[in-house]
């Protein structure tokens, strides 16, 4: 989705609840990541908790006003492709 939409105003941020940050680091470079990626600690970590995340992966779609558009939890990317492409869309 990067590639897809990178000249779009779109962004892509990775949090992950893997305690361990080196093995988060070496995840992110064997599987090539080309987005931001945080480690929020735990499944029940701060940020988790703050955006009510209880399944993972958790998607949110926000648009160009901070608005969540659609939350996934699990995803099918053909949705999440639409989810945006609708939220570029009304920009």
């Amino acid at each position: 989705m990067v590639e897809e939409f990178k000249d779009k105003p779109f962004a892509l941020v990775g949090i992950n609840s893997d305690g361990d940050r080196s093995a988060l680091q070496k995840i992110i470079k064997d599987q090539g990541l080309n987005y931001r990626s945080a480690s929020d600690g735990t499944t029940s970590g701060p940020i988790a908790t703050a955006w009510n995340v209880h399944g993972w992966p958790t998607v949110y779609v926000i648009d160009a006003k901070g608005v969540i558009r659609n939350k996934f939890v699990g995803v099918d990317p053909n949705e999440l492709t639409k989810a945006v492409q609708a939220a570029l869309a009304e920009k």
